[in-house]
C-alpha cells in the first residue's frame, strides 16, 4: 500500500465496538490506516469495559485518544465497515463497504470484550491483506 487508506468503522452508539476497531488499527496498522469510528446515535462517553480492555491488552488509552462521534462529522473516507448494526447502521459514500456482524458486548463480562477485540484484529488483518492482494480495489 503507498498512501494510508481512510476507514470509517460505523455503530449505533460509537462506544464499543467501533472504537474498540478505530483504536487497534491506531496500535496495529497505523502505517496503512488513517481510521475513525462514529455512529448513528453517539453515546456521551467511551464504553468503560472497551477502554479497560484496550489499555489491559495493548496499553492504549481510549479515552486520550478517541471521542464519540456522529456519522456526519466523517468525511471523505475509503472504505466504510458497519460493526453490526443491522438497518440502523446507515453509510457514508465510499470506494468499498462491508458489515462485520459483531455482536454489541454492552452488558457483558470481560472476556466478552476481549474476545471482540481479538476478534475484531483479525478482520483488520485480513482485510488489510485482502486490499494488498487486489480483492478490494480502491481508487
Amino acid at each position: 500500500m503507498f498512501k494510508k487508506i481512510k476507514i470509517a468503522f460505523i455503530c449505533v452508539h460509537n462506544s464499543a465496538r467501533s472504537q474498540i476497531a478505530e483504536a487497534l488499527c491506531h496500535i496495529h496498522e497505523k502505517d496503512s490506516f488513517s481510521a475513525q469510528s462514529a455512529g448513528t446515535h453517539p453515546k456521551e462517553s467511551i464504553d468503560t469495559k472497551a477502554t479497560q480492555v484496550i489499555k489491559e491488552l495493548y496499553n492504549y488509552d481510549m479515552k486520550k485518544q478517541q471521542r464519540p462521534k456522529a456519522i456526519n462529522q466523517l468525511k471523505n473516507v475509503d472504505i466504510v465497515i458497519t460493526m453490526g448494526c443491522e438497518p440502523s447502521c446507515s453509510t457514508l459514500n465510499a470506494n468499498h463497504q462491508e458489515a462485520w456482524d459483531l455482536k454489541d458486548p454492552s452488558g457483558k463480562d470481560k472476556k466478552s470484550y476481549i474476545k471482540l477485540s481479538n476478534t475484531i484484529l483479525s478482520h483488520i488483518k485480513q482485510l488489510k491483506k485482502r486490499i494488498e492482494d487486489g480483492e478490494i480495489p480502491l481508487k
